[in-house]
């Protein structure tokens, strides 16, 4: 259920709550998801691939935003990468796109969650 977490270095495998990849970030798939990851952005950063999620609603953004603030106050990032072209369009209309969206992401094989971090 939760999708792949990308960035380029070391990998940490995290189980996913529920079997298969994430596809939508709605009301209902938001709790699970901050659940597993407000502890990761506390302890480092973390770029979410979204690239299987095709559709997003309120609540989705919402966990995003809560998520980046969580980093943001530990002294981490949090960014989105891989974003489907519709997430991406509705991030944009929210004005999420330049706080959320990541430039440089490397995509990894979809393969559960795994967590990306630098080695140091």
């Amino acid at each position: 259920m939760i999708g792949t977490i990308c960035n380029p270095s070391a990998t940490v495998a995290i189980a996913p709550g529920a079997p298969g990849p994430m596809t939508e970030l709605v009301r209902g798939s938001d709790r699970p998801l901050l659940d597993r990851l407000t502890p990761v952005v506390r302890r480092q950063s973390v770029s979410l691939d979204l690239s299987l999620v095709e559709r997003i609603d309120a609540a989705g953004i919402s966990a995003l935003i809560s998520l980046y603030r969580d980093a943001l106050e530990s002294g981490h990032r949090f960014t989105v990468c891989n974003a489907s072209p519709r997430v991406a369009e509705i991030l944009a209309l929210v004005g999420l796109e330049r706080i959320l969206l990541s430039q440089n992401a490397v995509r990894v094989p979809h393969s559960g969650l795994q967590l990306r971090q630098n080695a140091a």
